[in-house]
């Protein structure tokens, strides 16, 4: 199910912090989370937060800083590299000078090392963090949270919408069924009259046995009987609505019931013997597959 929520926060060093979550479909929970760069040790801990609320769906959450970086009065970029103070190695540079200066020594080689070459070497300098500076995990899971919560708001909104998708559905199928309820027997008639008309053209005229044609419309009764299908896909339907009404997590409980539903609706197709009958069964099927694809967005 599709849901958008953002939140954002003060942090002491007079930048903001900005979280925007967003979730499309999918059959599993996936979680993509961007942070800004030096936060990444609290990746788990976002990640967790979203585990904890939501249970299905493709989930992008991206956290960023905007605002005035310490001592430069710039502004960091959406997710960038936040300010520090920036320190030189002394004790690292002396080391690679020595090192490079050895290695000229012994293999022979010409040249000189100059500032612009030491500076690019890894390590030279460093950015210190100031204590303002560093991850701030409660103001990021402050932010992670109510973000998420007004994702989910969003996501349950639509639910109800989708609930209301769902029991229309559900009424069109159970009008399916009493409409296949009511049909059943009138067929039993046509075909005890099709018979005997039948015979009698046959047997030109004499009368027909009709203990032997009751007995042949009570094996057709009996392979045509849909009352049984007819029970459980009413039951299975109240069970549908049931889990709807319940709410909380029941996408694939109502995945299981329309399967059976399903099931049932073949049946009474196969052994519909009625162009009106069959019509209802595909119908029903129809609407089952319907009900299958809405199912995707419910968790």
């Amino acid at each position: 199910m599709t849901g958008y929520g953002a939140a954002e926060t003060a942090l002491p060093d007079g930048r903001v912090l900005r979280v925007e979550a967003r979730t499309v479909n999918h059959r599993h929970l996936s979680a993509s989370v961007r942070l800004p760069q030096g936060w990444e040790t609290l990746e788990g801990t976002v990640v967790e937060r979203v585990r904890e609320r939501l249970s299905r769906g493709r989930v992008s959450l991206s956290a960023g800083c905007t605002g005035p970086e310490a001592g430069a009065g710039g502004a960091t970029g959406w997710a960038g590299d936040p300010a520090g103070v920036l320190e030189l190695d002394l004790e690292r540079a002396r080391r690679y000078v020595s090192l490079l200066n050895d290695a000229a020594a012994e293999l022979g080689v010409e040249g000189r090392l100059d500032v612009a070459a030491l500076a690019a070497l890894p390590g030279v300098f460093r950015v210190e963090k100031t204590a303002a500076q560093l991850p701030a995990e409660d103001a990021l899971t402050e932010c992670v949270d109510r973000a998420l919560e007004e994702l989910v708001a969003m996501r349950e909104a639509e639910g109800k919408r989708l609930a209301a998708a769902l029991r229309a559905s559900l009424d069109r199928i159970a009008a399916h069924v009493d409409a296949v309820e009511a049909l059943a027997p009138k067929r039993l008639l046509r075909e005890r009259d099709r018979l005997r008309e039948r015979v009698r053209v046959l047997a030109d005229s004499v009368d027909v046995d009709e203990d032997r044609l009751a007995r042949e419309i009570a094996y057709l009764a009996e392979r045509w009987d849909v009352a049984e299908e007819i029970v459980r896909l009413r039951s299975h339907v109240a069970l549908f609505v049931e889990s709807v009404e319940a709410g909380g997590r029941a996408g694939k409980r109502l995945g299981f019931v329309v399967q059976e539903m399903n099931r049932e609706a073949n049946t009474i197709g196969a052994k519909a013997n009625d162009a009106e009958i069959a019509a209802r069964a595909v119908a029903v099927k129809e609407e089952l597959e319907q009900l299958r694809e809405q199912l995707e967005n419910v968790e």
